[in-house]
Protein backbone atom coordinates (compact mmCIF):
# COMPACT_ATOMS: atom_id res chain seq x y z
CA UNK A 1 0.00 0.00 0.00
CA UNK A 2 2.84 2.37 0.81
CA UNK A 3 4.19 1.91 -2.71
CA UNK A 4 0.75 2.57 -4.23
CA UNK A 5 0.43 5.78 -2.18
CA UNK A 6 3.82 6.99 -3.43
CA UNK A 7 3.65 5.79 -7.03
CA UNK A 8 0.04 6.62 -7.87
CA UNK A 9 -1.82 9.88 -8.27
CA UNK A 10 -5.05 8.03 -7.49
CA UNK A 11 -6.64 9.03 -4.14
CA UNK A 12 -7.82 5.47 -3.32
CA UNK A 13 -4.51 4.19 -1.85
CA UNK A 14 -4.33 7.23 0.42
CA UNK A 15 -7.93 6.64 1.52
CA UNK A 16 -7.03 3.00 2.26
CA UNK A 17 -4.03 4.15 4.27
CA UNK A 18 -6.28 6.37 6.38
CA UNK A 19 -8.77 3.53 6.79
CA UNK A 20 -6.03 1.18 7.97
CA UNK A 21 -4.88 3.83 10.44
CA UNK A 22 -8.38 3.87 11.90
CA UNK A 23 -8.45 0.06 12.03
CA UNK A 24 -5.09 -0.07 13.85
CA UNK A 25 -6.28 2.60 16.30
CA UNK A 26 -9.31 0.43 17.04
CA UNK A 27 -7.04 -2.59 17.52
CA UNK A 28 -4.97 -0.68 20.07
CA UNK A 29 -8.08 0.29 22.04
CA UNK A 30 -10.11 -2.92 21.52
CA UNK A 31 -9.26 -4.62 24.81
CA UNK A 32 -10.62 -1.69 26.84
CA UNK A 33 -13.87 -1.17 24.93
CA UNK A 34 -17.32 -2.61 25.60
CA UNK A 35 -18.68 -5.19 23.16
CA UNK A 36 -21.37 -2.82 21.92
CA UNK A 37 -18.81 -0.08 21.27
CA UNK A 38 -16.58 -2.51 19.37
CA UNK A 39 -19.52 -3.67 17.27
CA UNK A 40 -20.50 -0.08 16.44
CA UNK A 41 -16.93 0.86 15.53
CA UNK A 42 -16.60 -2.26 13.38
CA UNK A 43 -19.79 -1.42 11.48
CA UNK A 44 -18.52 2.13 10.95
CA UNK A 45 -15.20 0.84 9.58
CA UNK A 46 -17.00 -1.59 7.28
CA UNK A 47 -19.25 1.19 5.98
CA UNK A 48 -16.22 3.40 5.33
CA UNK A 49 -14.51 0.58 3.42
CA UNK A 50 -17.39 -0.03 0.98
CA UNK A 51 -16.96 3.12 -1.13
CA UNK A 52 -13.17 2.82 -1.08
CA UNK A 53 -13.26 -0.69 -2.54
CA UNK A 54 -15.97 0.26 -5.04
CA UNK A 55 -14.23 3.42 -6.30
CA UNK A 56 -13.25 3.27 -9.96
CA UNK A 57 -9.58 3.69 -10.73
CA UNK A 58 -7.39 3.97 -13.78
CA UNK A 59 -4.31 2.89 -11.83
CA UNK A 60 -3.28 -0.76 -12.07
CA UNK A 61 -1.69 -0.68 -8.59
CA UNK A 62 -4.89 0.66 -7.07
CA UNK A 63 -7.08 -1.92 -8.79
CA UNK A 64 -4.78 -4.73 -7.60
CA UNK A 65 -4.85 -3.35 -4.06
CA UNK A 66 -8.64 -3.08 -4.11
CA UNK A 67 -8.94 -6.67 -5.40
CA UNK A 68 -6.61 -7.98 -2.69
CA UNK A 69 -8.57 -6.23 0.05
CA UNK A 70 -11.90 -7.42 -1.39
CA UNK A 71 -10.64 -11.01 -1.20
CA UNK A 72 -9.44 -10.58 2.40
CA UNK A 73 -12.31 -8.39 3.55
CA UNK A 74 -13.79 -10.92 5.98
CA UNK A 75 -10.38 -11.24 7.67
CA UNK A 76 -9.47 -7.55 7.98
CA UNK A 77 -11.30 -6.92 11.26
CA UNK A 78 -10.88 -10.35 12.90
CA UNK A 79 -9.19 -8.73 15.89
CA UNK A 80 -12.55 -7.16 16.86
CA UNK A 81 -14.05 -10.62 17.45
CA UNK A 82 -11.36 -11.45 20.03
CA UNK A 83 -10.28 -8.12 21.57
CA UNK A 84 -6.86 -8.28 23.16
CA UNK A 85 -6.31 -11.88 22.02
CA UNK A 86 -5.79 -11.49 18.27
CA UNK A 87 -3.49 -8.87 16.81
CA UNK A 88 -4.36 -6.64 13.90
CA UNK A 89 -1.18 -7.73 12.10
CA UNK A 90 0.80 -10.95 11.81
CA UNK A 91 3.99 -9.36 13.18
CA UNK A 92 4.00 -11.59 16.28
CA UNK A 93 3.74 -14.69 14.10
CA UNK A 94 6.57 -13.46 11.90
CA UNK A 95 8.75 -12.90 14.97
CA UNK A 96 7.96 -16.43 16.21
CA UNK A 97 9.01 -17.90 12.87
CA UNK A 98 12.29 -16.01 12.75
CA UNK A 99 14.36 -18.46 14.89
CA UNK A 100 13.27 -21.39 12.71
CA UNK A 101 14.19 -19.52 9.53
CA UNK A 102 17.60 -18.57 10.94
CA UNK A 103 18.19 -22.18 12.04
CA UNK A 104 17.32 -23.41 8.54
CA UNK A 105 19.64 -20.88 6.88
CA UNK A 106 22.57 -21.53 9.22
CA UNK A 107 22.38 -25.31 8.83
CA UNK A 108 21.44 -25.22 5.12
CA UNK A 109 18.20 -27.00 5.95
CA UNK A 110 17.58 -30.59 6.93
CA UNK A 111 18.50 -33.63 4.89
CA UNK A 112 15.85 -35.79 6.53
CA UNK A 113 12.18 -34.93 6.75
CA UNK A 114 11.96 -36.41 10.26
CA UNK A 115 14.55 -33.89 11.47
CA UNK A 116 12.63 -30.94 10.06
CA UNK A 117 9.37 -32.28 11.52
CA UNK A 118 11.03 -32.83 14.92
CA UNK A 119 12.35 -29.26 14.96
CA UNK A 120 8.90 -27.94 14.04
CA UNK A 121 7.24 -30.04 16.76
CA UNK A 122 9.63 -28.86 19.47
CA UNK A 123 9.27 -25.21 18.44
CA UNK A 124 5.48 -25.57 18.46
CA UNK A 125 5.48 -26.98 21.99
CA UNK A 126 7.89 -24.31 23.25
CA UNK A 127 6.00 -21.41 21.65
CA UNK A 128 2.67 -22.71 22.92
CA UNK A 129 4.06 -23.11 26.45
CA UNK A 130 5.32 -19.52 26.38
CA UNK A 131 1.77 -18.30 25.72
CA UNK A 132 0.59 -19.54 29.12
CA UNK A 133 1.90 -17.37 31.98
CA UNK A 134 3.64 -19.29 34.77
CA UNK A 135 4.19 -22.39 32.65
CA UNK A 136 7.58 -24.05 32.64
CA UNK A 137 8.72 -24.58 29.07
CA UNK A 138 11.02 -27.43 30.11
CA UNK A 139 8.22 -29.04 32.12
CA UNK A 140 5.90 -28.80 29.15
CA UNK A 141 8.48 -30.48 26.90
CA UNK A 142 8.92 -33.30 29.45
CA UNK A 143 5.16 -33.76 29.72
CA UNK A 144 4.81 -33.83 25.95
CA UNK A 145 7.67 -36.30 25.43
CA UNK A 146 6.45 -38.67 28.13
CA UNK A 147 2.80 -38.61 26.97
Amino acid sequence: MAYAVEASDDPVPFRLKLWLGSAFALADAAAGLAASTLAAKRRALERRLDPILAAPSGCELTRALQAKLRRARDQLLTFVDWPGQVGATNNACERNLRPAVIQRKVTNGYRAMWAAQGEADVRTVVDTARLVPGTSVFGTILTTVTA
